[in-house]
């Protein structure tokens, strides 16, 4: 039985000794923007309130609408783009697989073959035929040592790309949420102004009948009629395009839920709250919007796509310095043909790799990886900064819309209270027709644009806790069971396919802790 010789022996414990105990390429620095630590908005302050309930994680609890609640279970179960999102962080975590294997042997290979002879020697004194058969089997094994820390940090490169995909996918439940709710009221917002249109035809109409009759017993003139029926005309054309927004945003919703564009017959509220615009004067913050803004699961995203990049400088970086392999062969090779015995070869050794010519590739490799970096850092800044400035634009729509509120709600009472002063002086002749056309106009526009705003200052609201990243909380499952039975039977995935543990509270990339902040 063949046995290692000592040298052998005494290379593969230096292996075990010097194998990763050099990381190349820089080492991940937790990002922070110092400004935000301690970032203030008095829009933000002035359009929120301290609070233990609802909890931002899921805020739409604030409207106590179960409705609206119903939908974003619906969304979160089926949304295809969420779906998509659970996948990537499955392909994630399968890469992750792959840059782990760096850490055992690179060749394994096992040959086997099987030969058959037929020899034949014709004339002579001592013609022969020989017939035999030849058996040989072997296994190769090639070990890179990992000395400049080429597959340690390819493992780091891939974990903080896992975390990122898990971050991102936090991220598109929020966008999500946020788009539910978003459709979900301006459903409620189409629903009352085609209720506002149709009664304002309504009125309009019967002035347009009384006008006809004065026209026909020669009370009044050809103009006011036909003023009238202009007005009512136009009013009732408008009745049309909110039919048309309402189904497309009912469409819109139905897709979210991941369902096919049509009616929602499981939802009979909708037309049964026909018109209902919540007004929610504060949003309700556990903690300071700087904090809050750190929360965004696209921010964390975005700082652990740095993480994942900067372990690929160092990837390319070990490019630059020789490769050490360790590389072994097992071969048994054997023959029926008398006299010819079997063996066993053993062969060991060092292999040693330098690409000393390479005419600056490899170093503009770096370049390129460390170029991308830096192009990480200013996204990851800018980023940060984005979000400062919609939650700041958020909040002060918000705050303005709040204003406008009950401007506009006495506006619309004072349209209402001009129309019926204007109907009685015109029936009593004390006025012309022109002025109860003036107070059906008034009416019908005041009365637009109190909803609109109403509506616009929920949107607001959405857009505030939106923008400081609540509704990341209560994840549902990566993937349904009906995707995970396809995947499956489709493919060996093993283990992969199951729900990953919770994210811990930090992710460690070199020794730095990356906080969750959850």
């Amino acid at each position: 039985m063949p046995r290692w010789q000592p040298p052998l022996r005494a290379l593969l414990a230096c292996a075990c000794c010097v194998g990763g105990c050099a990381r190349l390429g820089p080492d991940f620095q937790p990002q922070a923007e110092p400004w935000a630590q301690q970032w203030r908005s008095p829009a933000l302050e002035q359009a929120t309130v301290q609070g233990a309930l609802p909890d931002i994680r899921e805020w739409w609890q604030v409207f106590g609408d179960p409705v609206l609640e119903r939908l974003i279970a619906e969304a979160d179960a089926h949304n295809a783009g969420l779906k998509i999102a659970g996948l990537r962080v499955m392909e994630a975590r399968a890469q992750l697989g792959i840059a782990q294997s760096g850490r055992y042997p690179q060749l394994q290979q096992a040959s086997a073959d099987v030969l058959y002879t037929d020899r034949r020697q014709a004339g002579g004194r001592n013609p022969q035929n020989n017939r035999f058969w030849q058996y040989s089997a072997g296994f190769d094994i090639g070990w890179e040592l990992d000395f400049w820390g080429r597959f340690s940090r390819a493992i780091e490169s891939a974990d903080a790309a896992y975390f990122a995909a898990r971050a991102n996918r936090d991220d598109g439940l929020v966008l999500l949420r946020a788009q539910v709710a978003e459709t979900y009221f301006a459903l409620r917002t189409a629903e009352a102004r085609l209720r506002i249109a149709r009664d304002n035809a309504a009125l309009q109409r019967r002035s347009l009948e009384i006008t006809e009759r004065l026209f026909k017993s020669g009370e009044t003139d050809e103009l006011d009629l036909q003023q009238a029926k202009t007005q009512y005309l136009g009013t009732l054309g408008t009745i049309p395009e909110f039919e048309s927004q309402i189904t497309r945003t009912r469409n819109a919703l139905a897709v979210l839920i991941g369902r096919p564009p049509g009616p929602l017959p499981e939802l009979p509220e909708l037309s049964g709250q026909e018109g209902v615009i919540p007004l929610i004067d504060r949003a309700v913050l556990q903690d300071v919007p700087a904090s809050l803004l750190q929360r965004r699961p696209d921010i964390r995203a975005a700082e652990l796509q740095i993480a994942a990049q900067s372990a690929l400088v160092g990837v390319a970086e070990a490019d630059l310095y020789p490769s050490l392999t360790l590389l072994g062969s097992i071969v048994w090779s054997a023959s029926t043909l008398a006299g010819t015995p079997n063996s066993l070869a053993l062969v060991g050794g060092p292999s040693l790799r330098w690409n000393i010519f390479d005419y600056g590739r490899i170093r503009n490799t770096v370049r390129v990886q460390d170029a991308r970096l830096q192009q990480l850092i200013v996204a990851y800044q800018e980023a940060v900064r984005q979000a400062a400035r919609e939650a700041d634009d958020a909040a002060s729509a918000l705050v303005k819309a709040l204003e406008r509120e009950q401007i506009l709600r006495d506006s619309a009472l004072a349209a209402r209270r001009s129309l019926t002063l204007a109907s009685a002086l015109y029936r009593e002749g004390y006025s012309d027709f022109q002025r109860v056309l003036d107070a059906q106009r008034a009416l019908a526009t005041q009365q637009d644009a109190y909803v609109v705003n109403r509506s616009n200052a929920v949107s607001d609201l959405i857009a505030v806790y939106k923008a400081l990243g609540g509704g990341w909380s209560g994840a549902p499952p990566l993937l349904d069971p009906a995707t995970r039975r396809q995947m499956q039977q489709r493919t060996d995935w093993g283990t992969l396919l199951d729900e990953p543990a919770p994210a811990p509270a930090s992710v460690t990339v070199n020794g730095n802790p990356l906080s969750e902040r959850r």
